[in-house]
């Protein structure tokens, strides 16, 4: 059994998500009052801003690897994996999108985070190259780059209600694979 220490916790976190999402410039005070807790139990748990965004993109972090996780455990091929990551994350749009825009990457713990993501996104394209899903000639880094990028932009399509969670994912891996051009137009110019 969690002892109140933790549910207090929790609480904040989850009033964090709840008020930025809908409003990313939101006061500690209103995340106090959305956990129904006072500023002061707040800040027992929660330095400031910059400790709770830490602390909320940990929470993100860990909540996106374990929807992927869920999602890519039976595929078979690396490429696969990386198209059915795109429909995990994407429904946690309405969750995740503030922290986007957050300077959080600054936090050791986060850095730590996202460099175990970067280097497991990295792994999974090198594998995809090699399955012939990219051009072994364009870099890695330059298809994390849009990888991540078609994620922002789904989550941001989701967010606008723009696109359904799917409907985004799709469209962000038919970009990351075959680009703009109309379907069955196969030059390169």
């Amino acid at each position: 059994m969690r002892d109140n220490n933790d549910l207090t916790r929790q609480f904040i976190l989850n009033a964090g998500f709840d008020v930025f999402s809908q409003n990313p410039g939101a006061s500690l005070a209103e995340v106090a009052t959305h956990a129904g807790v006072g500023r002061a139990t707040l800040h027992r748990y929660f330095s400031g801003r910059a400790d709770l965004m830490a602390e909320l993109a940990l929470v993100a972090t860990a909540e996106l690897s374990a929807a992927v996780e869920a999602a890519t455990r039976d595929v078979d091929t690396h490429t696969e994996g990386l198209r059915v990551a795109f429909r995990a994350m994407l429904p946690l749009a309405q969750r995740h999108m503030f922290l986007a825009t957050e300077p959080v990457g600054q936090d050791p713990r986060v850095a730590k985070a996202y460099a175990a993501e970067t280097a497991e996104l990295v792994h999974s394209i090198e594998q995809a190259k090699i399955e012939g899903t990219f051009d072994p000639h364009v870099p890695t880094a330059w298809i994390a780059q849009a990888y991540d990028n078609l994620l922002y932009a789904g989550w941001e399509m989701v967010t606008a209600e723009e696109a359904t969670p799917n409907q985004a994912a799709d469209l962000a891996w038919r970009t990351l694979t075959r680009g703009l051009k109309p379907q069955g137009n196969s030059d390169d110019a």
